[in-house]
């Protein structure tokens, strides 16, 4: 966008009017009339400025941030309350490359009424900062949160957003028509960050539970977003608030109380444990449901609805079918679960399928990977209909497409109470290096970085040297020298764990 401020506000309005989809995916007319069987996603090219429709009357700002909060930095909003529309201006195009591709697989909801979202054709928001001086005071407050640090006290809206007293939530359900359980719970919150521990009990006739996040930033994120949403359509209405305890103290993994750190605990009060069972299926959770009641899930977070949650098998497309292999993505899924089998689809090799241990797994890999880009290609991961990957009958050739890993020793979280499970951060550039040998020095993994693809921005020894940060110069560089690099042979019976970092350099 060129011009003035004026000028950016009125092509807004411009663009608010013109023959763009409305985001469904059958619609099939364009407002010429003419016939397109193109999808929402493809009527603009790719852009960090996001265009949202059909919001609800009386929509705040921090509704609207909530949408892309959890796909990274919202850098600028621009409200359009009378036509019931908004832009919104990610950090980066990636946050809106994976926003735009979460949105296709899952309907996004303010309110519980479905909203529209498509790519912008402006590349940028330039707004007249006394236009919008409330979006952007509740922007601000957002990206203290975001940056952990406190908002300007002279902000206004500032003060529902200080900084997180605590990384664990307490959360009261409300109208709750229908059961909610620790699982349900643990997929939508786990989509802002990593859920480490879940109580749950009833108080006061009334159904609530403790969740502890990783991160207190993390636990703000989420009650910035769900407070006041509801799970299912018309009920089970979230309230949270923060807890005055700053750690759980679980003592049982059973269906009313889970540490995710630690699977080895005991099941207690004679429950099988459901750690080592498919409970998270959300099947299990809703099957009874009607399939209107089960439609809405916390805003449009988290598919809960049919078969989707009630397996580990997820389904990957848009794959490099030049590049990939069973083996790449046993790798790049496995830094979120344990993969026991791969299967790329012998008649649409841009697909594959792959069976993690359970649905908690492939729910954490699902939010995490995404709209990635892998091998130059943004992938899309959802969740799959299919219960198991099928192997090959003896004696077919299927030209190594299908891989068993079920006795991989590469698996990341066989191991009871394993540091793994604390260690489940995003895609990132900076990568965590661990079981380096001594006489190994920075130049020689500067080398082996750069060669294996991209540049390597910056390194930093931890002080025993067994461990380092290294930074490439973009995530996909970084998720393609993870591929290659992770179980590398150091020599000496060294093999070179590489995981992403939350850590900058």
């Amino acid at each position: 966008m060129d011009g003035d401020v004026a000028v950016g506000v009125k092509r807004g309005s411009d663009e608010l009017l013109s023959g763009s989809h409305y985001n469904s995916p059958n619609s099939s007319v364009t407002s010429n009339g003419s016939d397109s069987k193109k999808l929402r996603t493809e009527e603009n090219p790719p852009s960090r400025v996001i265009h949202i429709r059909k919001l609800p009357n009386e929509v705040s700002e921090t509704e609207v941030i909530a949408l892309g909060l959890p796909f990274g930095k919202v850098t600028n909003i621009l409200m359009l309350k009378g036509k019931n529309q908004a832009f919104l201006e990610m950090g980066t195009e990636e946050a809106a490359i994976t926003m735009v591709n979460y949105y296709t697989t899952v309907t996004p909801q303010v309110r519980n009424v479905p909203v529209f979202i498509q790519y912008s054709n402006h590349k940028e928001l330039k707004t007249d900062s006394t236009l919008n001086q409330r979006a952007q005071a509740v922007l601000q407050a957002v990206s203290a949160v975001q940056d952990g640090s406190s908002p300007n006290s002279e902000s206004g809206g500032s003060e529902n957003v200080l900084p997180a007293p605590s990384p664990v939530l307490r959360i009261i359900i409300d109208n709750m028509f229908y059961p909610v359980t620790l699982d349900v719970l643990q997929q939508i919150f786990s989509k802002f960050g990593t859920v480490m521990k879940i109580i749950t009990f009833t108080k006061n006739n009334q159904f609530q539970a403790l969740l502890q996040y990783s991160e207190p930033v993390n636990a703000q994120q989420s009650k910035l977003s769900l407070d006041g949403q509801n799970i299912y359509n018309s009920c089970c209405t979230l309230r949270i608030d923060y807890s005055k305890l700053v750690n759980l103290n679980v003592k049982y993994n059973n269906d009313k109380s889970r540490d995710y750190t630690r699977p080895e605990l005991p099941a207690g009060d004679g429950q099988d444990s459901s750690m080592n069972k498919d409970s998270t299926s959300l099947l299990g959770a809703i099957s009874p449901l009607s399939a209107a009641a089960a439609a809405a899930a916390a805003a449009g977070r988290v598919a809960l609805a049919g078969h989707s949650g009630s397996s580990g098998v997820l389904l990957v497309s848009n794959l490099n079918e030049e590049m990939v292999t069973p083996q790449a993505l046993f790798t790049l899924f496995g830094v979120y679960g344990d993969v026991q089998r791969v299967k790329i689809l012998f008649n649409k090799k841009d697909s594959a399928l792959i069976q993690l241990s359970d649905g908690n797994q492939s729910q954490l890999a699902m939010s995490h990977l995404n709209g990635q880009k892998m091998y130059g290609k943004i992938i899309r991961v959802t969740l799959s209909k299919h219960q198991t990957v099928q192997l090959p009958r003896d004696g077919l050739d299927d030209q190594g497409l299908t891989k068993d890993f079920a006795n991989s020793p590469l698996h990341r979280f066989k191991k009871p109470g394993s540091k793994n499970f604390q260690n489940i951060f995003p895609p990132s550039a900076t990568m965590h290096l661990s079981n380096i040998p001594e006489d190994v020095t920075e130049d020689d993994l500067r080398l082996l970085f750069s060669n294996a693809g991209g540049t390597v921005k910056a390194f930093k020894f931890f002080q025993d040297r067994k461990m380092a940060l290294l930074q490439m110069g973009t995530v996909e560089e970084a998720i393609q020298v993870l591929i290659d690099l992770h179980n590398y042979d150091m020599g000496a019976g060294h093999r070179l764990r590489v995981s992403f970092s939350k850590s900058t350099i």
